[in-house]
């Protein structure tokens, strides 16, 4: 890990002399979803490489005990289609009686911060960049015309947050010296397959000055890709198989407490 960052530091002070930016990496950048899967820690790391000209106030601010960047991770999971429901009681029964269908909502959000988020980023740059979930999925909402879209946005975030799938992270993100960066994020076991984009931005004064793209590749591996590979490309014989284990194994059960009856 030492090994990376200093080449992380390396890369940046190679680059030539600008505004700040910043530059990250991560410990794993594959995931494996497998029958023993339970989750996934990933290290989340980098580096700020500053302008020249700025350094001598970053030396005065660091003497006063305070910092003029911030930094914010961000790591969203394949979108998917989502309706929400409402339920009501009607006749004495509870049953979905309305509710808001949003096109492309992330499986997985997690924002890390190492501050609290609405502190060091302005409501005009969450909105320019999408940087909150809410913000995340507010513009799905937004093309449903029912009038209590907004409701139903805040509905999903409590559900996704209980669920752990949304998750936001103040103060998360360990800034060193105001120069490197490191956060560890956990990905819960119902991930779903698919590229989870991770967003790292250098903020300062409520705004971002730079931004670094990567990606973790999540997907199914060993006997459960080859099932879920079968199911799509020969739904007929996924089919067929699906009975002759359900026969097989009903057959065994019978079996086995038919010989626990006579013993």
């Amino acid at each position: 890990m030492r090994a990376l960052i200093l080449l992380l530091l390396t890369l940046a002070g190679a680059l030539p002399a600008a505004a700040s930016e910043i530059v990250g990496a991560l410990s794993q950048s594959r995931v494996s979803l497998t029958t023993s899967f339970s989750g996934s820690e990933i290290l989340i790391f980098g580096a700020i490489r500053r302008d020249p000209n700025e350094e001598q106030l970053a030396e005065s601010d660091e003497a006063n005990g305070s910092t003029d960047y911030d930094v914010v991770i961000v790591i969203e999971g394949p979108r998917q289609p989502v309706a929400v429901w409402r339920k009501d009681r009607r006749a004495g029964i509870w049953m979905n009686v309305d509710s808001v269908a949003m096109a492309s909502v992330p499986s997985f959000y997690a924002v890390a911060t190492t501050a609290p988020l609405n502190q060091i980023v302005s409501p005009e740059t969450d909105a320019q960049y999408r940087i909150s979930a809410r913000q995340a999925i507010g513009g799905a909402a937004a093309d449903d015309a029912s009038p209590d879209a907004a409701l139903f946005t805040e509905a999903l975030m409590r559900i996704r947050e209980r669920s752990q799938q949304y998750l936001a992270l103040d103060r998360w993100v360990h800034l060193d010296r105001d120069i490197l960066f490191r956060a560890n994020v956990r990905l819960p076991a119902n991930l779903t397959e698919g590229a989870y984009t991770t967003r790292m931005y250098l903020v300062q004064n409520g705004a971002v000055v730079s931004q670094f793209r990567t990606a973790i590749f999540v997907r199914k591996d060993g006997v459960e890709r080859w099932i879920h590979q079968l199911a799509f490309d020969q739904p007929l014989l996924y089919g067929l198989l699906s009975l002759v284990i359900a026969l097989v194994a009903g057959w065994g059960a019978s079996a086995l407490f038919r010989i626990i009856r006579q013993s």
